[in-house]
């Protein structure tokens, strides 16, 4: 008989705002003689495991990097693998997020998708738009660059059209016009696979974040390895700046 996996405690302070940066599916494949979307497969149930991980450690939202603007240049082979995975976990995971009382929220270009997959992700965000428990925000066609250049053009136009005044352009004003407006602040974001960079992610909403950067590749982050790493959060001193 396996022994029963012991129970992960719950940090002592535990983030109202993750986001991660899920690297490593190509190479947990190629280690295993396997193809890329083998990876994949397995990534999207790390996506499972961490989506309900977070909920039962009482993070209010997730975010989740899972295709950036940049992935166009893969093989168009592998980008249609990353499509269909991407229907299946819609299909799939709907009703749980549903029942579990999770809202659904989609940042990015994503309406640039195929149109039965914007079909999908509208009718899911439609379905769990009252959902009073925690956020689940994936982050589709998405790059950070993008999305500050949008929300210049737009309050550039409202200047433009004399409905604000530039000079009272504020952070808090800028914030409202991000993607993530309405969202609390970020307050931890994890890359996965021992890469040290940001890959044009949530660029702005990073400032003031606390980064970190684990050795596991995404398909073997599991609710233990993400225990582990809120409570490296847990110990760290956020000063803002301050002493």
């Amino acid at each position: 008989m396996a022994a029963k996996a012991k129970p992960v405690p719950v940090p002592s302070v535990v983030p109202r705002h993750v986001a991660i940066i899920m690297d490593g599916n190509g190479r947990w494949a190629k280690a295993r003689f396997l193809p890329r979307i083998a990876g994949h497969r397995q990534g999207v149930e790390a996506v499972r495991r961490i989506s309900r991980a977070a909920r039962s450690f009482g993070i209010e939202v997730l975010t989740l990097y899972a295709f950036s603007s940049e992935n166009w240049r893969r093989p168009e082979e592998e980008v249609r693998d990353l499509m269909g995975l991407l229907r299946h976990f819609l299909a799939a995971e709907l009703d749980e997020l549903v029942s579990e009382g999770v809202k659904l929220k989609i940042i990015g270009g994503w309406r640039m998708l195929s149109p039965d997959i914007v079909a999908q992700l509208e009718g899911a965000m439609a379905r769990t738009a009252d959902n009073p428990g925690p956020t689940l925000v994936i982050a589709l066609n998405y790059g950070g660059q993008a999305e500050i250049i949008a929300a210049t053009q737009a309050l550039a136009e409202q200047a433009r059209r004399g409905e604000i005044d530039p000079a009272d352009i504020d952070e808090a004003r800028f914030e409202a016009a991000l993607e993530t407006q309405g969202l609390p602040p970020l307050d931890l974001l994890i890359r996965t696979s021992g890469e040290q960079r940001l890959s044009n992610f949530l660029l702005w909403q990073a400032a003031y974040a606390e980064l970190l950067f684990v050795d596991a590749l995404w398909p073997d982050f599991d609710e233990a390895k993400l225990g582990e790493a809120l409570e490296q959060y847990a110990r760290r001193q956020r000063r803002f700046g301050g002493l």
